[in-house]
């Protein structure tokens, strides 16, 4: 992947992740700007979600854990644990909550 594709694919993911924030029927607000989202929750806790140009990864910062996301076959693989992106994304929004979250691309 060149660093063209990179950009185009997490702004993808960035601008979805917007998106299904607004649509999720739970208290969350977001804040987006230079390649980085923060989602916050009611009790005051995030996830943290930014591009890493260099390495071609994303990262996402949960109150429990960091997670390094790369591109492999179509969708965005956390290189330590192997979890999709968005099913990663809910759990960790669903636990930070308190009750299930479904954020959908």
């Amino acid at each position: 992947m060149n660093d063209l594709e990179y950009d185009d694919l997490t702004d993808s993911v960035l601008l979805a992740v917007e998106q299904a924030v607004e649509d999720a029927d739970a208290d969350l607000d977001y804040e987006s700007h230079g390649g980085l989202l923060s989602i916050s929750f009611a009790d005051g806790s995030k996830i943290i979600i930014n591009k890493q140009p260099p390495l071609h990864q994303l990262w996402v910062a949960t109150k429990f854990n960091g997670h390094h996301f790369e591109w492999q076959d179509g969708q965005w693989i956390d290189n330590r644990t192997g979890a999709e992106f968005w099913q990663l994304l809910n759990d960790a929004a669903s636990k930070q909550a308190g009750v299930a979250i479904n954020l959908a691309p």
